[in-house]
């Protein structure tokens, strides 16, 4: 079992920046990958990034130079600094670890406005 608690999400203006966290505890020692996505009303959930243990980074080319994802593997935590924030960026964002079971936080609102 792992659970995640995201935090740092609210509002932002547009240019505006946020950081995200996501502390992971439980069955932490066999976490490779985090990652964040998001999902916007009426919108399927999607890949924002992911960062494996080694450091190893992928990100979704719409947040791709405005989004850095990091990690802190002493603290079992996963960041997600955002920068050059728009008002498409609105969505809850989730916190992500895919073992065999794919866990989840349950999330933090995002929401930019123009």
């Amino acid at each position: 079992q792992v659970q995640l608690v995201e935090s740092g999400g609210g509002l932002v203006q547009a240019g505006g920046s946020l950081r995200l966290s996501c502390a992971a505890s439980g069955s932490i020692i066999s976490i490779n990958v985090m990652g964040w996505y998001r999902q916007a009303p009426g919108n399927q959930r999607e890949l924002v990034a992911t960062i494996t243990r080694t450091g190893s980074t992928k990100y979704a080319d719409s947040v791709k130079g405005r989004f850095t994802i990091s990690r802190d593997n002493a603290e079992n935590t996963v960041y997600l600094q955002m920068n050059s924030l728009k008002p498409e960026d609105t969505a809850v964002y989730y916190c992500n670890v895919p073992l065999i079971i794919n866990y989840w936080g349950k999330g933090t609102l995002v929401t930019v406005s123009s």
